[in-house]
């Protein structure tokens, strides 16, 4: 099975999976889930890679610069459930990862664009359960301009923001008073500084993590069952 369906409601999404037992065997994706039972095996489950796995995150918003990286821990929106409604990673289950510069060939003289994805590196359950995860967004890269003295009370609403975001826009808005994870300081603080005394206006990401960073699985993810 190629995608996951996604409800906007309370309803769990639904995945089409086989529940093995010891080494995972290959995934019949037009066959109902099969299940076999062992007590002297531990059974195992495979979402395939490609499934799609909807994500929610505390704020409507995350706001970076072009280049800069993000730690970032975002939730599974939905349970991810098999056939037989056995739930197989709950919802609000977390996803630490991090937002990560990506660099894209436009092929228009060989010039590189600058976009952003969320990369998934662990799944973290309620029982404290740790799931090493190879997962990512789909590359973003539209960006939001934003000027010289402009009021960016809307855009900064309800957002998580980088440091380095959160320096070019204070620098140019004048805004002293937005939140960030870590302050950009010395060297880094001056070098933006200088770069924004010869500018007016700045280019940043305006990520909507349920709408921009759902993660797609680039390799199977095996889970245990007890």
């Amino acid at each position: 099975m190629s995608s996951l369906i996604r409800w906007k409601s309370s309803t769990a999404a639904l995945i089409a999976m086989a529940i093995t037992t010891g080494a995972v065997t290959p995934l019949f994706p037009f066959a109902p889930a099969q299940a076999q039972f062992n007590i002297n095996k531990r059974r195992t489950v495979t979402i395939p890679a490609n499934v799609t796995l909807p994500v929610t995150y505390e704020k409507e918003k995350v706001i970076v610069n072009p280049g800069e990286r993000l730690p970032l821990t975002l939730r599974i929106a939905n349970d991810v459930i098999d056939s037989n409604r056995n739930v197989l990673i709950p919802a609000r289950t977390e996803v630490v990862g991090e937002l990560e510069p990506v660099s894209i060939n436009s092929g228009y003289y060989n010039e590189n664009k600058r976009g952003v994805r969320f990369v998934a590196r662990e799944l973290i359950f309620a029982s404290g359960k740790r799931q090493q995860i190879y997962a990512n967004s789909r590359t973003i890269s539209e960006t939001q301009r934003i000027s010289k003295g402009t009021d960016t009370r809307q855009v900064l609403k309800d957002a998580t923001i980088g440091a380095g975001a959160a320096s070019v826009i204070s620098l140019l808005t004048g805004n002293k008073k937005i939140e960030v994870l870590e302050p950009v300081g010395g060297a880094a603080a001056g070098a933006l500084a200088s770069v924004l005394l010869r500018k007016k206006q700045v280019d940043v990401f305006v990520l909507r993590p349920e709408d921009d960073l759902d993660i797609i699985l680039q390799s199977n993810l095996v889970l245990s069952r007890n």
